[in-house]
């Protein structure tokens, strides 16, 4: 037996509160303009990044938005033609590959986003992907404790090669 329209309607709802749920971060990106073979290389680099790119009916999306207390994604600011990008282990993932790929792309546009609950407009989008990923934050931290560490080992090794010159160990 068949599903009826309405089920699966209900059935698209809630995969989409699902992703809504379990996402850290999401950015809606109106793709006009875009090729097939092109949406296809921007699907691959969301996947290859552990994110999720769909596209789906808005009337659905703001149902799913509207039952989680997403008010932003109404009628006033959902319109066109959308996709949205998941991110969920690195909350600025979505927002930095779309950046990255507007930059030879521009027929794209990124729209809005929410990250971690909280809702962000198209600047506040494109600020958070300026935002260095976690990798690289990491790698800085690290080399900022390593510089005196260094720095302190060379003096200790100056300090005993001084003694050892002068006879006292």
């Amino acid at each position: 037996m068949s599903k009826s329209a309405v089920e699966i309607k209900q059935q698209v709802v809630n995969e989409i509160t699902e992703k809504f749920k379990s996402a850290s971060s999401l950015v809606v990106v109106d793709y006009r303009g875009l090729k097939v073979e092109e949406a296809n290389e921007l699907r691959a680099k969301f996947k290859e990044a552990g994110c999720d790119y769909k596209v789906y009916k808005n009337t659905l999306v703001r149902r799913a938005a509207k039952e989680l207390g997403y008010d932003q994604l109404d009628e006033v600011n959902l319109v066109g033609p959308n996709a949205i990008a998941f991110g969920y282990a690195d909350p600025v993932a979505p927002a930095r590959i779309l950046s990255d790929f507007m930059k030879t792309h521009p027929a794209i546009e990124l729209k809005m986003g929410i990250v971690e609950g909280e809702f962000y407009d198209a600047a506040k989008v494109k600020a958070l992907s300026e935002v260095p990923s976690r990798e690289v934050l990491i790698a800085k931290l690290l080399g900022s404790f390593k510089a005196p560490l260094s720095n302190f080992a060379y003096l200790l090794d100056a300090v005993a090669k001084q003694k050892a010159e002068a006879g006292e160990q």
